[in-house]
């Protein structure tokens, strides 16, 4: 189950990344493309094969798991700007790019610094597992770790949900509702996680669930939004010709 979701959602963000490449090149909304390449890292790194392989290469004491971290803050950071613009949110873009965002980033990303810096990382491993299972001072420690990084992707999914749900509820197109839908379920998913330390060990797998979700929600969103753009304003080389003024005299 866990690997299908794996797969399946690296398919997916790999699959979108590559179709926004020419587009990109041209310096078409390159922000998405930004966006999804480090959806489908991110994923690529919550695997255990390519995991484990990164990080024997950066010296086996689990530097992957704090990249991956930081990748995570990156990208959340891009979908709330991409988001908030997009659906004219200008409350939601200050308080992500303003003062009270840079608060959030910061404090999360030195929560997740020391707390990795505090624990005996020492061994690659996938989720920090085999971390968690040497003692009860470094479970107790990939707990505070995981909370850290949870931080700012709740912040960032809480201050856009205000704005996906006014779009739900208006009368814009049927695909930029379905966008806001999408969205909409992917910020409760991220805000869910702050209930992780709650969930049984028996139930792990719903930690995968809601995580994968997340993803799934706002990457789809995403496309569809770049969908309803394409569909709004045609790229000239998509844009089918004009027959009056092809028409001969």
């Amino acid at each position: 189950m866990i690997e299908i979701l794996q797969w399946s959602t690296l398919a997916v963000c790999g699959a979108l990344a590559a179709a926004r490449i020419p587009s990109a090149r041209r310096g078409e909304n390159r922000l998405l493309f930004g966006i999804l390449l480090l959806m489908t890292v991110a994923i690529l790194l919550s695997m255990r094969a390519p995991y484990v392989a990164i990080d024997q290469v950066l010296g086996g004491r689990n530097l992957a798991n704090l990249i991956l971290r930081f990748i995570i803050f990156g990208a959340i950071l891009l979908v709330g700007i991409r988001v908030a613009r997009a659906f004219g949110a200008r409350r939601a873009l200050t308080l992500i790019t303003g003062r009270a965002g840079a608060v959030a980033l910061a404090i999360a990303g030195v929560a997740v610094i020391v707390t990795f810096l505090f624990m005996d990382t020492a061994g690659s491993s996938a989720g920090l597992e085999a971390i968690a299972a040497q003692d009860a001072r470094n479970a107790m420690l990939v707990e505070y770790y995981g909370a850290a990084g949870r931080l700012y992707p709740s912040y960032v999914a809480l201050v856009l949900l205000p704005a996906t749900i006014g779009v739900l509820r208006s009368r814009l197109p049927a695909l930029i509702r379905t966008a806001a839908l999408l969205l909409s379920v992917g910020a409760v998913a991220i805000a869910l996680s702050l209930l992780f330390p709650m969930i049984p060990p028996g139930l792990g797998i719903l930690r995968f669930i809601v995580n994968y979700t997340a993803i799934l929600c706002y990457v789809l969103g995403l496309a569809l939004i770049w969908m309803a753009k394409l569909r709004a304003h045609p790229s000239p080389r998509n844009r089918r010709p004009d027959p009056a003024a092809t028409a001969p005299d």
